[in-house]
């Protein structure tokens, strides 16, 4: 039997390309790193919120982590403010309101929503 063989990628926000997602005010840039090509089920990359506001409906299960600065995100009438060496839990279908100033981490599952949703 021939197994394809273990691949570990790293990744640094420094050379990540960065997408435009929101603002202005502000800007909200998304940097995906782990998508179809990696692993057919999680995605993953790196964000940065510089004073934007982006209103979404979660499409996956998100898990987000803070690497710089301070993120806001309300869901639920709750506001969630996010420091380095925390981590914020989001289930699909949360709609919320993402916020700050802040560069983040991010994983979810399914990495191929869009796929599946269209």
């Amino acid at each position: 039997m021939n197994q394809s063989p273990v691949r570990v990628v790293k990744f640094d926000h420094h050379e990540t390309a960065f997408n435009h997602r929101g603002g202005p005010p502000g800007h909200a840039a998304i940097g995906r790193t782990v998508d179809g090509v990696l692993s057919a089920t999680m995605g993953a990359g790196f964000a940065r919120w510089e004073g934007a506001e982006v209103a979404w409906t979660l499409l996956y299960d998100e898990v987000i982590f803070v690497i710089e600065g301070e993120l806001v995100v309300t869901a639920a009438a709750e506001t969630h403010h996010v420091i380095p060496g925390q981590m914020l839990w989001i289930p699909e279908g949360t709609e919320l309101v993402y916020g700050g100033y802040a560069l983040f981490g991010y994983a979810l599952y399914p990495g191929n929503w869009k796929d599946i949703r269209s």
